[in-house]
């Protein structure tokens, strides 16, 4: 192998998926999921029709004289497996001393093993990208011994030996389906021995010849058709291999691994719930039965201290509540719990031990910025005869309702509003995927505010300091720094084919040495109706763009459809400036549907106007466990033409977020969330506003309500 020239780079690559994974929780077992050097389930370069285990996301970093690439996989469902890499080949790209190129692949299992039959699955290898790697192909597993998996099947494009050659003068990232499972098919098969609990040897016949890259800086194509490789395990958590292609050019790879569905501690470490309290007999507490007590109008003002200091244990909020000599309603506000059913569950039982006997009826609703988004209503004798039950039975005998928006008789909890919160803790910014530049980094201080005046009325913001950063202030392409900051809008935009650069100039906003402020804005969030919300805020929304945005959405709390529309007026924020803005302003505006499918899943669809001024539509899909782990993909197009949205044609990515007591077992809200996206261009660009509304509502109502309702006995 010659030396790496790209070593560098690969470690540090590989120290981030290392730490990130690593940081997140337990990783789980490579056992039977050997994955090859393109990141997805099989030996060397060739599939195998293994399908992963349901929510495993994968980190894989091979190297080679042919390339190198970075792999991130996720096991979105039970047989369907995705992978977004990126790769660097040096010499082929004619624009640069090296291509980095985005891909994109997907394999579905058509079946699983059983029996005699094999597992077959169909898989698309860079089929959204500049098709570097552009291949089809059908495969077939089978576990012939114990230790001993052989795999077999047909492939097309670079599987068959044929290379179907990029346009490199063509923005790529569009799906080319008529190359689709064309041209000429050839076999390929792999075999894995298991030799030890640890090792396993692998044996390929690949008919991948590197056309490519032997063309682009004169490596040597492989002497033969098989590739041989060993994979080693280090305990549960990581896997290194080695491995020859045509017996003379040798590689090596490492992955890590964890599964979204096997936290680190599955119990969780908060503390036991309080028992609940079953009623005294009538006997023995006639008047507390009789209801007479309601009649005192200090019995209210005394129960609801005693129940607010009792949920604030629990790290929730009581609002309000309604009392009368039946009926129980308390809006209770959760900040620690990330499954809103456990958080209901506890409020239940704390309401059994300080509610007077008489009160058969419990209505628990939640508050999300200030409104209420649903109600559980739920009877006492349920919660007393079914506690040490299967949480199933009491979500049978549960009603989730709209909430009311604003009952007459509701008592305000003294001292919630105002309230002031503030945090000051590090923060890191991370860029990837940049063709010019492919890592960056920033690490620094944020101290973020929050000011919640009245229910729904929000002033927040956040302050940054970097601390250490490769984020230098960089002008556009063919500018310097000032000679772009001596242009007005329009000269960007006619510069730009014609596009306002909304964007690809994100980098005049890096490499401030003072403080800058990311967000500053005033929300006011409301409920209009018991099916529709509102939200309104302004100030300086995002680190590049100021205004007004405002928002609806219709979603009752059982309907599995929602309806949202939102329009801004923003503009664009000075690059040096905390509180300055440019000469750019643009009205921008979408209708968004919103379904949601079960298991987990939820659609989007966005149609309207974008930052830049063209008129386009977002789809997105998404899967969350039932842990909080969220995962999704989106792509937008526009109405502008492929050469005017630049390299990659639309704008496309994934999506990931996960929550912070899935690693650390203790319950928390909070998540860390993040992006993938194959380039940052102006087209299809949307303003980034904290806190829309359907995520706002979502947790609460019935769907995520009924998929969380394991946790109501936690």
């Amino acid at each position: 192998m010659h030396r790496p020239r790209f070593r560098p780079l690969l470690l540090t690559t590989t120290a981030l998926l290392t730490a990130s994974v690593t940081a997140l929780g337990v990783p789980m077992t490579l056992s039977a999921q050997t994955l090859n050097s393109y990141g997805m389930p099989g030996a060397i370069d060739t599939p195998t029709a293994v399908a992963p285990a349901e929510g495993q996301f994968s980190a894989d970093v091979s190297y080679s004289d042919y390339g190198r690439r970075v792999t991130t996989s996720f096991q979105v469902l039970p047989r369907l497996t995705t992978a977004l890499r990126y790769s660097r080949i040096k010499g082929i790209d004619p624009n640069r001393d090296a291509l980095y190129d985005r891909s994109f692949d997907i394999q579905f299992q058509v079946f699983e093993e059983s029996g005699w039959r094999p597992s077959v699955a169909v898989g698309l290898r860079d089929f959204l990208g500049t098709g570097i790697y552009s291949s089809e192909y059908l495969v077939a597993t089978k576990q012939v011994t114990p230790s001993i998996r052989v795999s077999g099947g047909i492939g097309w494009g670079r599987l068959a030996g044929a290379w179907r050659r990029t346009d490199y003068n063509d923005e790529g990232g569009k799906p080319k389906v008529e190359d689709w499972f064309s041209g000429p098919a050839r076999p390929f098969a792999s075999i894995e021995w298991q030799a030890t609990d640890k090792l396993s040897v692998l044996a390929e016949y690949s008919n991948d010849d590197y056309e490519p890259e032997s063309d682009a800086d004169g490596t040597e194509p492989p002497d033969g058709r098989l590739n041989l490789g060993v994979n080693y395990r280090l305990g549960d958590t990581y896997q290194i291999g080695a491995y020859t292609i045509g017996g003379d050019t040798f590689g090596i790879r490492a992955s890590v691994a964890l599964n979204a569905r096997q936290p680190q501690y599955p119990s969780g470490l908060e503390p036991a719930p309080a028992p609940v309290r079953p009623r005294p007999s009538p006997a023995a507490d006639p008047d507390g039965w009789s209801g007479a007590w309601s009649a005192d109008p200090t019995a209210q003002p005394a129960i609801q201290t005693a129940l607010s200091t009792a949920l604030a244990k629990e790290g929730q909020v009581l609002e309000s509540m309604s009392l009368s000599a039946n009926r129980a309603e308390i809006r209770i506000r959760n900040t620690r719990y990330p499954i809103q059913a456990e958080a209901i569950g506890r409020a239940a039982r704390l309401m059994t031990r300080a509610l007077p006997p008489s009160v058969e009826t419990f209505v628990i609703t939640s508050m999300k910025s200030g409104i209420a988004t649903s109600s559980v209503e739920l009877r006492r004798s349920d919660v007393e005869a079914l506690e040490n039950t299967a949480a199933a039975r009491i979500a049978q005998r549960a009603n989730i309702l709209n909430a009311p928006q604003y009952p007459g008789d509701l008592l305000a909890s003294p001292g919630i509003y105002p309230k002031f919160s503030w945090r000051l803790a590090p923060y890191g910014d991370i860029g990837l995927f940049d063709p010019d530049e492919p890592f960056r980094y920033e690490l620094g201080a944020e101290l973020s505010g929050r000011y919640e005046i009245l229910p729904g009325l929000i002033l927040k913001g956040r302050v940054r300091q970097r601390v250490i950063s490769t984020q230098k202030k960089k002008a556009p392409k063919g500018y310097t720094i000032d000679e772009y900051l001596a242009l007005d809008s329009d000269q960007r935009t006619a510069e730009n084919n014609g596009v306002p650069r909304v964007r690809s100039d994100t980098r005049m906003f890096a490499g401030n040495g003072g403080p800058t402020v990311p967000e500053l804005t005033l929300a006011w969030y409301a409920h209009p109706t018991p099916t529709t919300y509102t939200r309104v805020t302004a100030g300086m929304i995002e680190r590049a763009f100021g205004g007004v945005s405002a928002e609806a959405l219709w979603k009752p709390v059982d309907s599995r459809l929602a309806l949202g529309a939102e329009v801004n007026r923003v503009r664009k924020r000075d690059f040096d400036s905390v509180l300055g803005f440019q000469d750019y302003e643009v009205t921008t505006g979408h209708v968004s549907a919103y379904y949601d499918f079960g298991n987990g899943i939820w659609g989007q669809v966005d149609v309207g106007k974008y930052l830049a001024g063209d008129k386009g539509a977002t789809v997105s899909l998404n899967r969350e466990f039932a842990n909080g782990w969220r995962i999704g993909a989106y792509a937008t197009k526009t109405n502008l033409s492929d050469e005017q949205y630049g390299e990659g044609s639309f704008d496309k990515g994934i999506t990931m977020s996960v929550p912070l007591t899935w690693a650390l077992g203790t319950p928390s809200t909070q998540r860390v969330t993040g992006d993938l996206r194959s380039l940052s261009r102006d087209g299809g660009s949307r303003l980034r506003v904290d806190g829309r509304l359907y995520e706002t509502v979502r947790e609460t109502h019935s769907g995520k309500l009924y998929e969380g309702w394991g946790r109501f006995w936690r």
